[in-house]
């Protein structure tokens, strides 16, 4: 390969790419988010200064099921959503993600830093209820229920989708060969092209399991606020550097 060729690549390893170029289309990208009041001491722990966490002690516990993934494939992702404040402008800080798909795995930690580790996350319908589990390791450590399609939005698919393009925010860590910092950033990216097919609100639970590896149980569930169950086609462009610890 020549200087050329290796500077085409869209990503390792060279051989076979993990991932293409972006940005990313998804169809039929489903979620149920349970939204829920925690420890403020331990969401400030989970939280990168300079973001501030939101008054509200709010955490989003999430599962998302993405069957129609550009260059991804077919995976379901399951994590933890925290809403934050930069310099006073409202985001979400996403800081813990687990899902069952290698590319975007490689993809999400490279390109935006997302907190992308392997595990074992599924959603279901189950009779009337919405369903969600999160195993790593062989051990279960989430649980989420909601009830199924209980209060409609169709008629207010705006706010949906205003929410969804909310701007997002990673911290994204990579070492040098030394293993020193390389790239120490918080990075920010908007969805785009976002078009909410369903919307829906209902009661819901969340149970969460302490474990070593995917510790989702160090934002303890204090009060459940309501569930949300969405459908939408949505773009994932390129992010942008918000703030560079380096610099």
């Amino acid at each position: 390969m020549n200087r050329e060729q290796i500077l085409g690549l869209p990503s390792m390893p060279a051989a076979g790419p993990s991932y293409p170029f972006g940005p990313y289309r998804f169809v039929d990208r489903e979620y149920m988010i349970i939204i829920y009041e925690s420890d403020p001491d331990a969401i400030r722990a989970a939280v990168p200064e300079p973001l501030v966490p939101d008054a509200s002690n709010q955490v989003f516990y999430e599962w998302i099921k993405m069957p129609d993934s550009s260059g991804f494939g077919d995976y379901t992702e399951s994590g933890v959503v925290i809403p934050c404040h930069y310099e006073g402008t409202p985001c979400n800080f996403v800081a813990q993600m687990y899902l069952d798909d290698d590319p975007p795995i490689a993809a999400g930690r490279e390109i935006w830093g997302f907190p992308k580790k392997y595990a074992h996350p599924k959603m279901a319908v189950q009779v009337d209820t919405l369903t969600g589990t999160l195993d790593y390791s062989g051990v279960q450590v989430a649980m989420g229920t909601m009830a199924y399609k209980w209060e409609s939005h169709a008629r207010d698919l705006a706010k949906t989708a205003a929410a969804m393009t909310k701007m997002q925010v990673n911290l994204k860590l990579i070492p040098d060969v030394d293993g020193k910092p390389a790239i120490a950033q918080l990075v920010k990216y908007n969805l785009t092209e976002v078009t909410v097919k369903g919307s829906w609100s209902g009661p819901a639970r969340l149970h969460l399991i302490p474990h070593v590896n995917a510790p989702v149980a160090d934002l303890p569930v204090r009060r459940i606020v309501t569930g949300r169950h969405f459908v939408a086609d949505l773009t994932l462009p390129y992010g942008e550097v918000l703030l560079d610890y380096l610099k």
